[in-house]
């Protein structure tokens, strides 16, 4: 199995940047892709990005494309979420997953992943 640790978050102005950082043990981090996904209270969960085993192009919910960026560095078994621009509809707690992709397939349900971060909180202010 994988262990995943979110941590990063915090409370940032409009306008603002956070990064977060996804760290893995267990398995080999390498063979499985990863994505974040967001709750706000009261909502479903939701997909924001996922970016392949092997790295390289992310890909991502429209809400947050052009603002975040997905990001892995698999010598040190972490995935990353540059956020930028952030707006205060973004507060939510922001999760890590694993998950094994097929190839040429991105999972972007929360049920396609079989690994999870205890979460870390954003949160934006007006």
């Amino acid at each position: 199995q994988v262990q995943l640790v979110d941590s990063g978050g915090g409370l940032v102005q409009a306008g603002g940047s956070l990064r977060l950082s996804c760290a893995a043990s267990g398995r080999i981090f390498s063979s499985y892709g990863m994505g974040w996904f967001r709750q706000a209270p009261g909502k479903e969960r939701e997909f924001v990005a996922a970016i392949r085993r092997s790295g390289g192009s992310g890909y991502y919910a429209d809400f947050v494309k052009g603002r975040f960026t997905i990001s892995r560095d698999n010598a040190k078994n972490t995935v990353y979420l540059q956020m930028d621009s952030l707006k205060p509809e973004d507060t939510a707690v922001y999760h890590c997953a694993a998950a094994e992709f097929p190839a040429g397939v991105i999972f972007r349900t929360s049920r396609q992943y079989a690994y999870w971060g205890q979460g870390t909180q954003v949160t934006v202010s007006s």
